[in-house]
C-alpha cells in the first residue's frame, strides 16, 4: 500500500482542510473536487480516494488483526512481568489497581498494531489477554514466596508429631522411631513437563477465584478491579469508526 493510504484511520483526524475561493479539494489527495464528493467520517474525499480506502482497508483487515494480536500478546507479557515484580518488591502486597494499567496497556498496544482498526474480535482478544496477564502473574509470585511458606509450615509442625500419631492410633510411643524401609516408601510419580505446565496454567487462570477462599473481601475487590481493567481494554479496542457517506451531488456549500 502506498504511504498515503497505509494508515487511513489516523489520517481522518489529521486531514488538511484546505479550501480556496471557488475551489474545493479532496482532503486526502488535495486534488480539486469535481461535482461528486464523499464524506469519510468528517473529511471531504473524492470518489477515487474513497474507493481506494475502502479496498485497502478491506484487504488489510486480516493482517491488521494478526498485528494487533502480536502487539497485544507482547503487552500482556510485559504487564504480567511488571505486575509480578511490583508484587514481589512489595513483599506479597498486590495493588489490584495495576489490573487497570494492564488493560490500558493491552488495548493501546493492539490499536497501535492495527493502525486504529478495531471491532468486536479485537475487543474480545483484548479482554482475554488482560485477564490472562493479571491472573497468570500469580504464578511467579507464588513461586517466589514458596520457600518462605514451606519454611513457615515446617516450623509450625510439632516436634512430637510421630508420637502423637502413634497415640491417636492406639499404640505406645516408641523412644527411637525407626525410619520406614525404603520399600514401604510411597513412589513419587513422574509428571511430564507438558502436564506440569498445563496444571500451572490452569491454576494461574483460576487464581482470581482461588483468592476468594483465602480472603473473600479482598478477593472480590480484586475481581471487581480486574473487570474494570478488562472493560478499559474492551473500550480501547473498539477502534476508530470508518464511516463513508455519500455520494453527494454538486459542489459542497461554501464555508462561512
Amino acid at each position: 500500500m502506498s504511504d498515503s493510504f497505509s494508515n487511513p484511520t489516523p489520517q481522518f483526524g489529521t486531514a488538511e482542510y484546505v479550501t480556496q475561493p471557488g475551489s474545493y479539494r479532496c482532503q486526502f489527495c488535495q486534488q480539486p473536487m469535481g461535482g461528486t464528493y464523499y464524506r469519510v467520517n468528517a473529511a471531504m474525499a473524492c470518489p477515487g480516494c474513497t474507493e481506494k480506502m475502502r479496498t485497502e482497508i478491506e484487504q488489510d483487515k486480516h493482517a491488521a488483526y494478526v498485528r494487533a494480536l502480536a502487539y497485544g500478546v507482547g503487552a500482556a507479557v510485559v504487564g504480567l512481568i511488571v505486575y509480578a515484580l511490583i508484587a514481589i518488591l512489595l513483599q506479597g502486597w498486590v495493588i489490584s489497581y495495576m489490573s487497570i494499567g494492564v488493560g490500558w496497556l493491552v488495548g493501546t498496544a493492539m490499536m497501535k498494531g492495527s493502525n486504529g482498526i478495531g471491532g468486536r474480535r479485537y475487543q474480545i482478544a483484548a479482554a482475554l489477554l488482560t485477564y490472562a496477564a493479571v491472573s497468570m502473574a500469580a504464578i511467579p509470585i507464588w513461586i517466589h514466596f514458596a520457600p518462605e511458606r514451606k519454611q513457615q509450615t515446617q516450623q509450625q509442625k510439632p516436634l512430637e508429631e510421630p508420637r502423637e500419631l502413634e497415640r491417636e492410633s492406639g499404640g505406645q510411643p516408641s523412644e527411637d522411631p525407626q525410619p520406614a524401609p525404603s520399600a514401604a516408601r510411597p513412589q513419587v510419580s513422574v509428571v511430564s513437563l507438558g502436564t506440569w505446565l498445563g496444571r500451572v496454567a490452569l491454576i494461574g487462570l483460576a487464581s482470581p477465584f482461588i483468592q476468594l477462599s483465602g480472603d473473600p473481601f479482598w478477593g472480590a475487590m480484586g475481581l471487581l478491579i480486574l473487570f474494570f481493567g478488562m472493560r478499559i481494554a474492551w473500550r480501547i479496542a473498539e477502534g476508530r469508526p470508518f464511516g463513508v457517506y455519500g455520494p453527494f451531488a454538486n459542489s459542497p456549500p461554501a464555508s462561512r
